[in-house]
């Protein structure tokens, strides 16, 4: 299933841009590719689907000084892109809402965000940098067992997906409880969507995810059940769909672009190594 977008890319698009006067900033090129970089927890130790805080944090460093920018994945799927001339997009993607991701501490009476959760890490480097940007998208789990349930603080779940939509961060559905939707009939496909829909509006009225990452890359049998759907007068609807692999996005210009099938860079060391 393809559908076209208006993606308008005023700046550049590039991954790896082609070499260039030192006195001259890069020129757009429209047909670059774009890293959608997609983490899992953050935490101690450095693991395969686990990067540390102090990995994430040079991560974030590499990526600026290479002049990326951070930009939110739904500006991507617009086309709202306003980047200084020779930089670069990337876009931070998180899935499975594990607790390293957004932690709160008890600081004298108070909750404060972990200075080493993701969040934490995010906004103490945009303070630092603020040129790099704020974006990321949260693919969170409503209904999965712990750790994984909304980050792992159950008092505090409603607290955190509110305050990823008050700062602008953007709530994307993984489902209800990260479940393999290959193995699945149309209603259990379309259930695990809505319902993880309906437990984020339970927390942040009227929220929509407009983009869902697919648990394990797992397509149902049919695209169409993971794309658009309701019941009981509520609806989903989805923009794009993420993949788990498959490297970097095709430039919005390119032929081979499915919004459905947005391929992603998996942010381990070899990976993060190879592509920057």
């Amino acid at each position: 299933m393809r559908r076209s977008l208006a993606w308008l890319v005023p700046l550049s698009l590039l991954l790896l841009p082609a070499l260039a006067p030192a006195t001259e900033p890069l020129a757009p090129n429209e047909l670059g590719r774009v890293m959608i970089l997609e983490y899992h927890k953050i935490d101690m130790p450095e693991q395969r689907w686990t990067r540390t805080p102090a990995n994430f944090r040079r991560d974030l460093e590499r990526l600026r000084e290479r002049g990326y920018r951070l930009v939110a994945l739904g500006d991507l799927l617009d086309g709202r892109l306003s980047l200084p001339r020779g930089t670069t997009p990337v876009v931070l993607t998180f899935d499975d809402s594990s607790p390293g991701q957004f932690r709160y501490l008890q600081r004298n009476g108070e909750w404060v965000i972990d200075p080493d959760s993701a969040v934490g890490i995010l906004e103490a480097f945009e303070r630092a940098h603020p040129e790099f940007g704020h974006a990321a998208t949260f693919y969170v789990l409503p209904g999965a067992d712990p750790p994984n349930r909304l980050f792992n603080q159950p008092a505090l779940a409603g607290r955190k997906l509110a305050y990823l939509a008050s700062r602008g961060y953007e709530i994307g559905n993984h489902t209800l409880w990260h479940a393999n939707l290959a193995r699945y009939g149309e209603d259990v496909v379309r259930k695990q969507i809505m319902t993880a829909q309906e437990w984020i509006q339970g927390h942040v009225p009227g929220y929509r995810p407009r983009t869902l990452a697919l648990p394990m890359g797992a397509y149902p049998r049919e695209v169409k059940w993971a794309v658009q759907g309701g019941r009981n007068g509520s609806s989903y609807r989805h923009d794009a769909i993420l993949m788990v692999a498959g490297g970097a996005a095709p430039s919005p210009y390119a032929r081979t672009l499915d919004p459905y099938r947005l391929p992603r860079i998996q942010a381990t060391e070899s990976e993060l190594g190879r592509w920057l």
